[in-house]
């Protein structure tokens, strides 16, 4: 049976149909699949009861597995594994952070040299409802910029670094991890994806800190602006979770933004995701990233 393709969105996310991830895969089913990611930028696929094993093979179809977290490490038997738990390290602290409306929103592990490229993310524990995930087509944002703004932001460059958000404070096990996996790079304000060409504004919310060469004012005006025009509706996508379900990203392309609602009920929820290795991220100048500090991700 062939590949179904479901567009979602007009910009962004389709489901696909058709396919069982339990087994390897034909060449034609990588190459469709694949196809539909660099037009969706993140797909969807129901049903689909994987075990650890099978998402890392999985994955391996596509390219290949980095560690689980750079940072925050990985499963003890599937290095590969990264277990997305409701009350994980990187979750952890106190106090009540500044939200906007970008708050949270990110691009996996910008701070690194060399981002992730893809991720394949799967539904265990499910709650009955709330928990959904968005991503935005940061490829759509950047093509409804004017042509004016686009020629002043295609030679800027930013800087990403992991950071705590204002008005909360992290865990001494967030702070300890943070310290041994210092990561903190340059990367263009747009880049161009690889593959599909296209000029994507590269403004991961939870990891940009500054705009090089601005002024601090400049800069945090700026990229609020870049911010919320990035994470308008018209660019997004919803995604209604359920167990057995698995999404699979364009991290060149997107971001995207884990629910805050799971932490205002008692429901648990599991999920695990593997990340496959990127590429360093190049500019419309065709000038590549700079690394500030921290070592590139490899493969696991």
């Amino acid at each position: 049976m062939a590949i179904e393709v479901r567009p979602m969105s007009v910009h962004t996310g389709a489901e696909i149909h058709g396919v069982d991830l339990t087994r390897p895969l034909a060449a034609d089913e990588v190459d469709d699949i694949w196809a539909a990611l660099l037009e969706w930028k993140v797909v969807f696929f129901r049903n689909q009861p994987l075990d650890h094993g099978q998402h890392v093979a999985l994955a391996r179809q596509f390219g290949q597995p980095t560690p689980g977290h750079v940072v925050f490490g990985g499963d003890e038997e599937f290095p590969e594994i990264y277990s997305i738990a409701k009350h994980r390290v990187a979750n952890s602290g106190s106090g009540r952070p500044m939200l906007r409306a970008w708050s949270g929103w990110h691009t996996d592990i910008t701070a690194a040299h060399n981002p992730p490229g893809q991720s394949i993310l799967r539904a265990d524990v499910v709650p009955p409802y709330g928990g959904d995930t968005q991503w935005t087509n940061l490829a759509a944002a950047y093509r409804a910029l004017s042509p004016t703004m686009r020629s002043f932001i295609d030679g800027l460059r930013a800087e990403h670094r992991f950071a705590v958000l204002p008005g909360k404070t992290s865990s001494a096990d967030y702070e300890q991890r943070l310290e041994n996996n210092t990561l903190v790079s340059e990367h263009p304000l747009v880049r161009v994806h690889p593959e599909t060409k296209e000029e994507v504004l590269y403004v991961s919310p939870s990891f940009v800190k500054s705009v090089v060469g601005l002024t601090p004012r400049e800069s945090q005006n700026l990229l609020e602006l870049l911010w919320e025009h990035a994470v308008l509706p018209e660019f997004t996508v919803r995604f209604r979770w359920e167990p057995g379900s698995i999404a699979f990203w364009d991290n060149r392309s997107t971001a995207h933004l884990a629910p805050r609602d799971i932490f205002d009920t008692d429901f648990d929820r599991q999920f695990w995701r593997v990340t496959l290795l990127g590429d360093v991220p190049v500019g419309v100048d065709g000038v590549s990233s700079t690394a500030i500090s921290g070592e590139p991700i490899v493969a696991a």
